[in-house]
């Protein structure tokens, strides 16, 4: 994806809005893949008798199950590449000088950490005999590489980010047995896989943090876009032109099977088919594929919701505005609710409870996101308004 230059930017006709739509649709956008990775998350609990793998077997899953979990595959970029984003707008506030943002990146990146390997892992299971390294450790982890190399010229930011994003794809070959030497470095890095393993406890990284410290520093080199003194307009256009640019280049080079995704694509039986394998994307770790579609369209909707006013975008704000909170609650929500029906209703397949519908996932995930609306907005003001240091980490 091509960035604009600094030159660019800096020559953008300046203003000074009373308000910052560039944070409301940063908000918005957050607040919808928030509510995305609630369906997710839904569908793992009630929905588990209908496993997913990656990339997704077409021949044994449903249509409908299968975009509802493309759906939920721009979860973790989107939420990454923001990250990157809102650690470039810390670094330079509006009508103040520029700061480092490496203290700022280091101790969030390193809270992260300890909350996947606590709070965040003791919500998937009520129990603690595994860990698994997910989502919140790679932003974490990304977070950490996004300190050591923040001070770096933007435009080397951007060409790392570039490097690391383009290039990864062409590590797929290299393996490592556990054992080897560099195992558990590249298990971290690329290849998902187990750390450690005893008869009482294992250790597990579910999503290897490589491309995502790409993706972070893509979007820590896109943040001049989103200062204020870039008019809307022009953030618009970048916005819509890199979106454009992204998903060009993902037509060429998966229509045409040349490169960044392992799995070809083919044509199937039907049309829902063949649009089912061309969308079969590797998210562990994410192919060049698997980015250029989520991070493509999210540039899109960045731009759609810069000037987006109305109830819909307020209550996403919203969500957006405390995504710490709103993430911790519902792992625990939905915890505590799936030992409930456990243990009232009883296991019903295969010695979990299931949904027997898709739907049934759809509509629990509409009622959890209406249950957890006002939760969020109290926290998010009370956040908002606190003095308190350590209040600002959720």
């Amino acid at each position: 994806m091509k960035t604009p230059s600094m030159n660019t930017i800096n020559s953008v006709p300046q203003s000074k809005p009373a308000k910052t739509p560039r944070l409301a649709s940063i908000d918005i956008l957050r607040g919808l893949v928030m509510l995305l990775m609630l369906l997710d998350h839904v569908r793992e609990r009630f929905y588990y008798q209908h496993r997913i793998t990656d990339p997704i077997t077409i021949e044994d899953t449903e249509a409908e199950l299968f975009f509802t979990r493309i759906l939920a595959h721009f979860c973790a970029p989107i939420f990454v590449f923001l990250t990157g984003v809102s650690a470039w707008l810390y670094a330079n506030p509006n009508n103040k000088a520029p700061r480092s943002a490496a203290e700022f990146l280091l101790k969030r990146g390193l809270f992260l950490v300890l909350l996947e390997v606590t709070l965040v892992n003791f919500s998937w299971f009520g129990s603690y005999n595994a860990l698994y390294l997910q989502v919140i450790w790679a932003i974490g982890i990304s977070m950490i590489a996004l300190a050591l190399l923040s001070g770096l010229p933007r435009f080397w930011v951007a060409a790392l980010g570039l490097a690391i994003v383009f290039g990864h794809n062409t590590l797929t070959a290299i393996e490592f047995l556990p054992g080897e030497w560099g195992y558990s470095l590249w298990t971290i890095l690329h290849d998902r896989g187990p750390l450690y393993s005893s008869d009482s406890f294992s250790v597990f990284a579910s999503y290897p943090v490589l491309p995502w410290i790409g993706v972070i520093l893509l979007g820590f080199a896109l943040g001049p876009i989103f200062s204020a003194k870039v008019e809307s307009s022009k953030r618009k256009q970048w916005l819509f032109k890199l979106s454009a640019a992204a998903l060009s280049l993902l037509v060429l080079l998966r229509g045409f099977n040349i490169y960044g995704e392992t799995l070809p694509w083919e044509v199937g039986a039907s049309f829902i088919e063949t649009t089912m394998s061309f969308l079969n994307f590797t998210k562990y770790p994410p192919s060049l594929h698997f980015i250029l579609l989520t991070v493509g369209i999210a540039l899109a909707l960045l731009a759609l919701f810069d000037t987006w006013q109305s109830k819909l975008s307020d209550c996403l704000k919203t969500y957006g505005s405390a995504p710490m909170f709103f993430y911790l609650f519902h792992l625990y929500l939905l915890l505590i609710g799936y030992k409930l029906v456990m243990w009232t209703i009883g296991p019903n397949v295969d010695g979990l409870f299931g949904f027997a519908a898709l739907w049934q996932v759809w509509l629990l995930s509409a009622v959890l996101a209406i249950a957890l609306y006002l939760p969020t907005r109290a926290f998010a003001r009370y956040k908002h308004s606190s003095n308190k240091a350590w209040i600002k980490y959720f």
